[in-house]
């Protein structure tokens, strides 16, 4: 149904009436029913935002941009929403790597990781671990043949079998906040 952004599942994944309730809070959010990235980021809350924060909210809008119309449309969010509330892993794997592969090469650098591992700890605060730290210690546990770039497979693989990274991928990329957001229906003004 929704195989683009890996979040491929049946029409009971969401039902009808969280449909009708989530169709409901998009419009209201957004009456025209393209969510543009300017509004996108008002109805998270997010501004003056660091360069890097600026990058990373980017990136997350065009992945769920799935056509690439440069607008999220109730068909896209709603396949956001399936992915981050009843996504399989294998399926937020996909979609973190796809967040990760800034350039849509198929494969992510050093650079990519450490960037978009930056702008996340400028919006949601520092861990307990640098940037650097976290490139460097992902690509030591799954870079298996060592080219400085990380495959689709390398990453599913590589993290499906740490428990501990597999903890951390999911605690630092965690988009449940986001919904939280859309959930209670804020709507700031600029």
């Amino acid at each position: 149904m929704f195989d683009t952004m890996g979040a491929a599942g049946s029409a009971d994944d969401i039902n009808a009436m969280e449909i009708h309730h989530w169709y409901t809070k998009f419009m209201k959010e957004c009456p025209s029913g393209q969510l543009c990235l300017h509004e996108f980021k008002q109805v998270l809350d997010l501004h003056g935002l660091t360069p890097e924060a600026n990058s990373y909210v980017e990136q997350v809008f065009h992945t769920f941009d799935m056509n690439k119309d440069g607008f999220i449309d109730f068909l896209e969010f709603i396949a956001a929403i399936n992915l981050v509330i009843r996504g399989k892993i294998d399926q937020k794997l996909k979609w973190y790597f796809k967040l990760y592969d800034a350039d849509g090469n198929g494969c992510i650098d050093k650079k990519e990781l450490l960037s978009i591992f930056t702008a996340i700890q400028a919006i949601n605060g520092h861990t307990n671990m640098s940037a650097e730290e976290f490139t460097n210690m992902i690509f030591q546990k799954i870079d298996v043949n060592n080219d400085g770039e990380l495959t689709l497979e390398e990453f599913i693989t590589g993290v499906e079998r740490d428990e501990d990274l597999m903890e951390l991928i999911t605690k630092s990329f965690d988009l449940s906040n986001v919904l939280k957001v859309i959930q209670s229906g804020r709507r700031h003004s600029i």
